[in-house]
């Protein structure tokens, strides 16, 4: 790296893969951790926090020491890279640390991550899944050591076959032993079923692990349930009963088309609910205690499950084309095979879609409490809620063309009112915004109005 391009990334600040150090200390040393617990970096050590260079006096051996400290404080060592940099006459040491292929690096019994610039203590289930994943394993996949094949309901394996080859994705002849169907899907090993194996097949799910359960709840208000149930069984037994819970607790009107048959809308898409769920079931955190929870209000229906995003990806990623990571390769096995899941990664733009198509907000998604939430919310520009706040006919057109269209401007609404002057639909316009319907997006010429 030469000089330039190390004074543009002093000037660039602190990131997920560069940190700045005064001197070299037991911060520096868990720095180096979080590093190779991530994408790697570099630690600079002669520079503040706000990026001034303010150098460091060493020794001839100080750097060796340096090196010697990482690697003796790391399990598996850290062999990092040290070069001398000397910047407008001060020194500064360029510590480079690479990403470890065996994961996680601990310092001195502790490990961290790297979390945007600052390094984050990792939590017990956060260093088995880091674990699993350096050595290409899942956690699921291992057996359940205590356990045979006679806690396994062949009926169950016997409808999954059934409906894998129904679908296509994989062919299984109809004489194969329960035993040969796992052991091709590597979900049991000698005579032991794998945690997958019971939580998709076990005759008795929960006996197994508590926590492997969707608890549903229909709330009047934050605190008042009015309706509650605690779904067992299976993986996929449970989904189907949990959509069946959320059909009872939300509403169906029927639409007149024109047609033979009358139309049937939800308060939500039902597919891109149970897209959610299917999410929530499949990479949900099984050594986490807690339940996947599905709360119902009047105006809401939200799902969490347990478990964090993984490390290097955000809650914005999932917005946009990204790459999948599989929490539970077994599970997400078998739900690929019965067409639970369609491919990889396409689950949230999934959702996204169902809702714009359905006229309801795009689901607001968060990490939350260790976990992964999801939020939809209903479509609040009904007729009768834009009446109340006192629309005319025309911004009452407006509102519904974004819904359809996703956002309007002035020449597309003189389109639709030609009967009506230019000035007077900007008011119109206007007004939505200042009722806080609407937003503004764009210079003068081109602006458009999206919903907020």
């Amino acid at each position: 790296m030469t000089i330039d391009e190390l004074k543009q990334l002093i000037k660039n600040g602190e990131c997920e893969t560069l940190d700045f150090k005064e001197c070299f200390d037991k911060e520096a040393i868990e720095t180096a951790g979080a590093f190779s617990n991530s994408k790697g970096g570099t630690i600079l050590i002669g520079v503040t926090d706000k990026g001034i260079i303010k150098g460091i006096q060493i020794g001839k051996e100080t750097t060796n020491d340096w090196v010697n400290q990482i690697a003796q404080a790391s399990n598996p060592r850290i062999i990092p890279d040290i070069d001398v940099v000397t910047i407008d006459g001060k020194k500064i040491i360029d510590i480079v640390i690479k990403e470890c292929p065996i994961k996680p690096v601990a310092v001195k019994g502790k490990c961290f991550r790297r979390v945007n610039n600052s390094n984050r203590l990792m939590t017990p289930q956060e260093i088995a899944h880091m674990h699993y994943n350096s050595l290409e394993m899942s956690w699921d996949m291992t057996p359940a050591k205590g356990y045979s094949l006679k806690d396994i309901d062949e009926k169950l394996v016997h409808v999954y076959r059934n409906t894998a080859n129904t679908t296509g994705r994989r062919k299984i002849p109809k004489t194969e032993t329960v035993h040969q169907i796992l052991n091709k899907l590597e979900l049991v090993y000698n005579d032991t079923p794998t945690w997958a194996s019971l939580l998709l097949f076990g005759k008795r799910p929960m006996r197994y692990m508590q926590q492997a359960v969707i608890h549903c709840g229909r709330f009047k208000n934050e605190t008042l349930v009015i309706d509650d149930d605690m779904i067992e069984g299976s993986l996929t037994d449970q989904i189907e009963q949990a959509m069946d819970f959320i059909k009872k607790n939300i509403r169906l009107k029927f639409v007149m088309t024109g047609e033979p048959r009358r139309k049937s809308i939800w308060d939500y898409p039902l597919d891109a609910i149970r897209e959610a769920l299917v999410n929530a079931v499949c990479h949900r955190d099984y050594l986490v205690s807690s339940t996947i929870s599905v709360r119902i209000f009047d105006d809401r229906l939200e799902i969490w499950n347990p478990g964090s995003l993984f490390p290097g990806v955000k809650v914005e990623d999932l917005y946009k084309p990204h790459d999948s990571h599989i929490r539970n390769k077994g599970i997400a096995k078998v739900f690929f095979d019965i067409e639970f899941v369609e491919r990889w990664g396409s689950g949230i733009g999934k959702m996204i879609n169902l809702c714009e198509g359905a006229g309801v907000p795009v689901p607001a998604i968060k990490e939350r409490q260790q976990g992964f939430h999801i939020t939809f919310s209903q479509d609040i520009y009904t007729e009768e809620y834009l009446q109340k706040l006192g629309l005319n006919d025309r911004q009452k057109s407006a509102i519904k063309y974004i819904k359809e269209n996703k956002e309007i401007n002035l020449s597309i609404f003189k389109e639709l009112h030609k009967e009506v002057s230019e000035k007077t639909l900007y008011r119109d316009l206007i007004g939505l915004v200042e009722k806080g319907l609407t937003k503004e997006s764009g210079t003068t010429k081109g602006r458009k109005y999206l919903l907020k």
